[in-house]
């Protein structure tokens, strides 16, 4: 079954826009097998946003809204090939936005295939402005379990507004076991956008692009998050410290010391250290046990080298040495004897 999402994009200006296809278009989540997974509908994948800003000069509609965001997604265990998928998403654009442009973006980086569709807000045919409500949503997934079911695949079933909810079935708890909760999905989306990011702002426009709302200010002790599906998470709530927010500063201060690149692994020194590091870990211990043995004696490792007051001041004096110029306590003495 394929989950039909919008994205709430609380910027609605022409960096954003931009900022969210770049997102979309990145080869590293859209490259499968050496092919490219973008496509654009009514418009060239790789000019959309330029088509799109033509649309909108066009008609003189370049304020208020600048694009609609969604997300097609499918589960992990989906029999469905990336470039299948990424087919699905391209029939539902033509299917929902047949006067609008739409850049569609396949990312099959993460466990679950999905589709990120861009659409333009301004149609290229009418000038008209694409409005979106509840009721357009309700549409939106019906076609998407229409296009689901003829490509085999199954669906949830339909909401009916007021029935009770059930309680949670042994098969549910499995699958949050398995990680297919919210809850885990989110932590991996949390992974994800750290991958990409250098600092706290770009973390939160990752996240932001995967539509999810990050609340996180120097007042506050906790992050909190807000998934797409509404519920709200704070970040001592994920089963590890390692996503508190105390420890996010330090691996962003550490980034921005050491010129963290993204999608590179991190200084064997940083906060997480590689991940790699933890693979060699009990290699390096058995070499040192066989060093050891082989030595009796066996001297400390040196002491980290850290510049103090003293220290810059043995420096200074040596440097004055250079240039003639007497140390200090030479010029104590000299003056002791003197008198």
């Amino acid at each position: 079954m394929a989950t039909f999402t919008p994205i709430k994009n609380q910027k609605q200006t022409k960096g954003a826009l931009l900022g969210t296809m770049l997102y979309a278009i990145n080869k590293k989540k859209t490259t499968y097998e050496g092919q490219s997974l973008v496509s654009g509908f009514n418009c060239s994948a790789y000019t959309s946003y330029l088509e799109m800003m033509t649309t909108k000069q066009q008609y003189r509609k370049t304020d208020k809204q600048q694009f609609f965001q969604f997300v097609q997604s499918f589960p992990e265990d989906t029999s469905l090939t990336p470039q299948e998928v990424h087919r699905i998403g391209l029939e539902f654009a033509a299917r929902q936005f047949p006067d609008y442009e739409v850049l569609v973006a396949t990312h099959c980086d993460t466990d679950n295939l999905h589709n990120h569709l861009i659409v333009n807000s301004v149609s290229f045919k009418t000038g008209k402005k694409l409005h979106q409500n509840h009721d357009d949503l309700v549409r939106h997934r019906q076609v998407n379990d229409e296009i689901c079911l003829a490509h085999g695949q199954p669906v949830l079933e339909c909401y009916h507004k007021g029935q009770k909810k059930k309680r949670a079935m042994a098969g549910e708890y499995r699958a949050a076991e398995r990680g297919e909760s919210w809850k885990f999905t989110l932590i991996k989306a949390i992974e994800e956008a750290l991958l990409y990011s250098t600092d706290r702002e770009s973390f939160i426009q990752n996240m932001e692009y995967e539509g999810y709302q990050v609340q996180w200010s120097d007042a506050r002790k906790y992050i909190t998050y807000t998934c797409p599906n509404g519920l709200k998470c704070r970040d001592n709530k994920l089963h590890d410290e390692t996503y508190l927010k105390e420890n996010l500063e330090k691996l962003f201060a550490h980034r921005q010391a050491t010129g963290f690149v993204p999608l590179t692994p991190e200084p064997p020194e940083g906060w997480l250290g590689q991940v790699e590091q933890v693979g060699h870990l009990a290699e390096n211990l058995i070499y040192l046990g066989r060093n050891l043995e082989r030595t009796g004696d066996v001297p400390p490792p040196p002491t980290p080298r850290t510049w103090t007051d003293s220290k810059q001041k043995q420096r200074e004096a040596r440097k004055k040495l250079a240039q003639g110029h007497k140390l200090q306590s030479e010029q104590e003495q000299e003056y002791s004897q003197t008198m």
